[in-house]
């Protein structure tokens, strides 16, 4: 499927080579969503590869094209990087056709990152919607992996059913950790649901989680986010205080294209995430 001469991925020789890399493991999520843990095939690259959470990467499959996810393993879990994608197109559709064994190219790390050392001595409260949970988990384990750094932590998480709820395998896990509260909802009554039912907008204003010393970080559907930041307001959270990202169309990862621009600023390089603040300030073009 690729050429074993491929070059590894160097931002300072050739930011458009990826690494070569093999799928270690390919896990169904949901009716949409499959998830990639990929490893590559140089071993000193994979030692030494660094991102910070909230980064993204290329994900290329030789003949068919490249896009954009966010790398939703941690740093501090270094067997494999993770990606999770949702069906929406040729190149989508193309990797979940994938299997274990299977080569793909990867470029990353590219983007920004959530700035988890200013939230250190802070409460944090997620609001993921349905694929939005994956770069929410990127971070999220991150603190669990770092747990006296970070206060209490709730997350809200939300999806249309049952079945379209991804990590569904992992929440027992995150309920487990210390002082963290997950709070699960879909949008309609379900047989045999026992959770919440709601929209995660209203089901995040009956929660009313405290606003002093908190950051609040939400990702998912953009309907979802324009309603969650307008619920966030309500609640008394600062722009300041909240943190999302925005999903672009990228084609180089580099700034370069101007494919990903909002304004002046380019998704793939000052983002994927901002500040609610920083999002007011582009609002026309948004």
């Amino acid at each position: 499927m690729a050429d074993a001469t491929i070059p590894v991925f160097s931002p300072e020789a050739n930011p458009y080579m990826p690494y070569l890399a093999t799928l270690k493991e390919v896990v169904r999520e949901t009716h949409n969503i499959m998830t990639f843990r990929v490893v590559f095939d140089d071993a000193e690259a994979m030692k030494n590869f660094h991102h910070e959470p909230g980064q993204v990467g290329q994900l290329s499959l030789f003949g068919a094209g490249e896009a954009t996810f966010v790398i939703n393993s941690p740093p501090t879990r270094k067997e494999y990087l993770q990606f999770s994608v949702m069906r929406a197109g040729e190149v989508t559709a193309a990797l979940h056709k994938l299997k274990a064994g299977d080569k793909v190219g990867v470029r990353a790390p590219l983007g920004n990152h959530f700035p988890y050392n200013d939230m250190k001595g802070k409460d944090i409260v997620f609001v993921g919607g349905g694929i939005g949970m994956a770069p929410l988990r990127t971070l999220l384990l991150y603190m669990f992996d770092n747990r006296d750094d970070y206060g209490k932590i709730t997350l809200l998480y939300g999806a249309k059913s049952p079945q379209d709820m991804a990590f569904a395998y992992e929440i027992d896990e995150w309920r487990s950790q210390k002082d963290t509260e997950v709070v699960l909802t879909i949008d309609r009554e379900a047989e045999g649901w026992t959770e919440k039912v709601g929209l995660i907008p209203n089901v995040l204003l009956e929660m009313a989680p405290k606003t002093e010393n908190t950051v609040a970080i939400t990702c998912g559907p953009p309907i979802m986010i324009k309603f969650t930041l307008q619920a966030l307001d309500k609640l008394g959270f600062k722009p300041e205080q909240i943190l999302t990202t925005l999903e672009r169309r990228m084609k180089c990862g580099i700034g370069i294209c101007g494919r990903c621009n909002i304004g002046d600023k380019y998704v793939c390089v000052d983002g994927p995430v901002f500040t609610y603040a920083e999002l007011q300030g582009m609002v026309n073009e948004l």
